[in-house]
């Protein structure tokens, strides 16, 4: 793809930079895969439902000890995962491919 290095460091940014949330989790997040552990369900919906989380959400994940500082880590690697995976399936899809 023309901007994999692009791509390559933004991936690295958002998983190997320093946070509060463990590199693996926010690795699955942004490789489109299933997070695990508490902050699951919140991945998925930014994932494929981002408009609907609602500030009530967020408060019920901080009232359940998630930082915002967390909550910024899960959103911005599911956000990213959601992207490249649209953008990779787009791609494909010019190029005549068949949806997996």
């Amino acid at each position: 793809m023309r901007y994999d290095d692009f791509r390559r460091r933004l991936v690295d940014a958002v998983v190997n930079a320093p946070g509060e949330t463990p590199a693996v989790v926010r690795r699955d997040a942004v490789e489109h895969r299933t997070v695990s552990g508490p902050l699951a369900g919140y991945a998925d919906t930014v994932r494929r439902h981002a408009y609907r989380i609602t500030d009530a959400d967020v408060a019920g994940l901080q009232h359940a000890g998630h930082s915002d500082d967390r909550l910024f880590e899960m959103t911005v690697a599911a956000a990213v995962g959601a992207a490249l995976y649209r953008l990779e399936r787009g791609m494909a899809a010019l190029r005549g491919e068949e949806p997996d």
